[in-house]
């Protein structure tokens, strides 16, 4: 049933949800990342008597690689050009999307792709097409499953190779791994012999699940970044990286009386479900064109959905296929992740190419049971991305166990993992140190595959360029409400 606009008017009327462009920010809203004057005042009191958000102050590194906060310390599981895969190639460049997954006697396995896009000839370490686990032996992209053993033994091993521009992605909650590649190209196209723009899924724990890999063609073929799934609805929520024009977040409505679990989407018809395009209104009722007409953090947008004319794009690509006023767009609709009964949503960064203010990052949070989206987090411009302190660019994402998020950085200048509290606060966990220019004219990596440990133990990250996969241990701490 869709949330018509009257009734979102009229729940916003009787509940007091925060109104779009209000001033306010509703304190009780569930997981509202909103800071109140009154909590931030109360948070710098005990930011005085030492009991603040974060973790303090990064500490240079002296191997030039991961500054952190005092007490912590970083481990490289693996380093493209250097460390080995189980069948003897290097390790493949260009580490994006990542999650972790408990594996046998005590391991962690660690499902990482690597953004490569175009033939392989363009790439010094593309992902080894091992036999059995090809797509499209013309792509030079796919994802590699890292095994981290309790005696601290790493082992690594291609869980997909073939497909093209693995970017983002999601794990699902029968813990398996959804790939997905963040293109359009057509067989034909960039050398390519088979169509991409789809997702895969990868069993992390079971290499005979990923014979002879096959794309999720109901979940549509675009620009694909992230995706989570609704454990409880059985929908899967997709973001799109796109522009001319912006990108669109996408709704898959699995057929009645269809269950979810290992192996069963590769069972799925290629129509199989409903694939839909969000729709956003304020209260009021009205029509937004665009996610960057929101100025202000406790935003709140009503949501519909749009069904897709032609999902895999066999004329016109997806987002293209909408009329205005049909849809809300986005620029950078980038990471996802599923935590307290919603999709947290990133956009990175919004310029010309929007309608509404500029930006430099939004976080949203997708209520489902109440069909809404609401903005929990917001960086205005970086002024100076040169100079360290602010932050610009969020990307990849988690939920923390801690409390809030944490975010990988891919803007301009330097680049970060931080934290946002449940308040809207933000704090530095690490900077990457890794100087890929000069010293005249510094160029820093963005940080990609923020994702925890089953056991909240352990931070996993990579800096995407060369391709660094690492590992981040310390007194992590319950950040302040």
């Amino acid at each position: 049933m869709s949330l018509t606009r009257r009734d979102f008017a009229r729940t916003s009327a009787v509940t007091g949800v925060a109104l779009a462009g209000s001033a306010g920010v509703l304190a009780t809203a569930p997981n509202a990342l909103a800071s109140t004057e009154s909590e931030i005042a109360s948070e710098e009191s005990a930011d005085a008597h030492g009991g603040g958000v974060g973790y303090g102050p990064l500490v240079p590194d002296p191997k030039g690689l991961l500054a952190l906060p005092a007490g912590f310390e970083y481990r490289v599981i693996t380093y493209s050009g250097r460390t080995k895969l189980e069948s003897g190639e290097f390790t493949p460049s260009n580490h994006d999307g990542t999650a972790a997954f408990d594996g046998p006697r005590g391991t962690t396995l660690l499902v990482n792709n690597h953004e490569l896009g175009g033939p392989r000839a363009r790439w010094p370490h593309p992902v080894p097409l091992t036999e059995g686990l090809v797509y499209d032996p013309a792509a030079s992209g796919g994802c590699t499953v890292v095994e981290v053993r309790p005696d601290g033994r790493v082992a690594e091993w291609v869980g997909i190779a073939g497909t093209a521009t693995n970017c983002a992605g999601g794990s699902t909650p029968w813990d398996t791994w959804l790939t997905c590649e963040e293109t359009e190209d057509k067989a034909g196209a960039n050398g390519m012999t088979k169509d991409h723009g789809y997702v895969f899924e990868v069993d992390p724990a079971d290499h005979r699940a990923n014979k002879n890999p096959e794309p999720i063609k109901a979940f549509g073929r675009y620009a694909h970044e992230a995706v989570v799934i609704d454990p409880k609805r059985g929908h899967a929520y997709l973001t799109e990286d796109a522009s001319n024009p912006n990108g669109l977040l996408y709704r898959w409505t699995p057929p009645e009386h269809f269950r979810l679990g290992r192996g069963k989407l590769r069972t799925l018809a290629d129509d199989a479900g409903k694939l839909q395009a969000f729709k956003c209104f304020d209260s009021g009722g009205q029509f937004v064109d665009d996610l960057s007409r929101a100025t202000k953090i406790g935003t709140v947008f009503g949501v519909d959905w749009i069904d897709v004319p032609d999902r895999d794009a066999k004329t016109t690509s997806v987002r293209k296929q909408f009329t205005t006023g049909q849809i809300t767009r986005c620029r950078k609709l980038e990471g996802m992740w599923w935590g307290d009964g919603g999709a947290y949503i990133v956009s990175s960064f919004a310029r010309t190419e929007s309608p509404g203010q500029p930006h430099d990052g939004q976080v949203w949070f997708y209520d489902p049971k109440r069909r809404t989206l609401t903005l929990k987090v917001l960086i205005g411009v970086n002024a100076d991305p040169s100079k360290d302190g602010a932050f610009d660019g969020p990307d990849n994402i988690t939920v923390s166990p801690y409390g809030g998020l944490v975010i990988a950085e891919d803007g301009e200048g330097i680049q970060h993992l931080f934290g946002a509290t449940d308040s809207g606060r933000t704090y530095p966990i690490a900077r990457n140190e890794l100087n890929n220019g000069t010293e005249e004219e510094p160029e820093y990596s963005e940080f990609t595959g923020v994702t925890f440990s089953c056991d909240g133990r352990t931070l996993y990250a990579n800096i995407q360029t060369p391709g660094i996969m690492l590992a981040i241990t310390g007194p992590w701490k319950r950040q302040r409400r």
